[in-house]
């Protein structure tokens, strides 16, 4: 019999979100409609690179909407979660839950 049978709740974690920084962006753009991407990178404590990164990474899977436009003529850049963001965020909170919860008996 394998010891791996994908039973445990980490096999339920989100790679995608489960980096610190990456589920640092999820849980923060969780609150709001849409943030402006100064607010999240102040809010996260990132550099604009770091923020710029794991918000591209996060929009190739469907998670994170990357919006540009311009506020007069200063460029700006707005993000939000996605539904499947949120369902994914959801999803992944859930497996930490029950990994800290320990076994049940």
């Amino acid at each position: 019999m394998s010891t791996t049978q994908g039973h445990h709740a980490r096999h339920r974690l989100d790679e995608a979100i489960h980096a610190p920084v990456r589920l640092s962006l999820v849980a923060a753009l969780a609150q709001v409609d849409e943030a402006e991407f100064a607010h999240v990178r102040d809010t996260i404590e990132v550099t604009d690179s770091t923020l710029s990164k794991q918000a591209a990474q996060l929009e190739v899977v469907g998670y994170v909407r990357i919006r540009k436009g311009h506020v007069g003529k200063r460029p700006r850049t707005w993000l939000s979660l996605t539904p499947t963001g949120r369902e994914a965020l959801a999803r992944h909170l859930d497996a930490l839950r029950l990994i800290a919860e320990g076994p049940s008996s």
